[in-house]
């Protein structure tokens, strides 16, 4: 008849190997994760694929092609000019006088005026604006996906990199103590 003493030893001494299995399916997990080498030697054309559109995305890509359209939907800035002030303006300014307040009043007043006869033609920008806006929100999005999913495939795990860790993991002199059973290859 078994004690409980012994059926406790021989419980525990179960729960050490299973947590041996499962730590050494853990460290051949990592290790395949991890072996970019043969990753690249199996199928070299994805992994540089990979690589580039990782790089694209962390070099900013995806802003300057927001910034791209944006450019294409509303068009071209145009420079600003050598002189911020023509000879006109400035020719203007100087025959108000030196009064700086004065000269000032009139400025603004003026400039309000501009802005009351060119409302009409400002009413149409924010059209563009938003359509500008929502583009570049789009590209964003799809980049931040794309990360996600580059990310994701670089560092999935196959069957042949995982055997080949297990392997590896097995010929450790410190592997599988007690004569634990070989681990299950991972699900997927």
């Amino acid at each position: 008849m078994v004690t409980e003493a012994e059926a406790a030893r021989a419980e525990v001494l179960a729960s050490r190997d299973a947590f041996s299995v499962e730590l050494a399916r853990l460290e051949a997990a990592g290790r395949a994760a991890v072996d970019i080498k043969a990753k690249v030697k199996r199928n070299p054309a994805r992994t540089a694929g990979l690589a580039a559109g990782a790089g694209f995305v962390v070099l900013g890509g995806p802003g300057r092609v927001a910034r791209g359209l944006g450019r294409a939907i509303r068009g071209k800035k145009e420079p600003l000019p050598p002189s911020l002030l023509p000879k006109e303006v400035d020719a203007a300014l100087r025959s108000m006088g030196d009064d700086g307040a004065r000269v000032r009043g009139t400025l603004e007043r003026e400039f309000a005026n501009y802005l009351e006869q060119r409302r009409p033609e400002r009413g149409r920008r924010p059209f563009q604006t938003l359509a500008g806006t929502m583009a570049s929100g789009m590209v964003a999005q799809g980049g931040q996906a794309l990360l996600k999913r580059l990310m994701s495939q670089l560092g999935e795990n196959d069957q042949m990199n995982f055997k080949k860790a297990v392997e590896g993991v097995r010929a450790h002199p410190s592997a599988t103590p007690g004569g634990a059973k070989d681990p299950p290859p991972p699900k997927g």
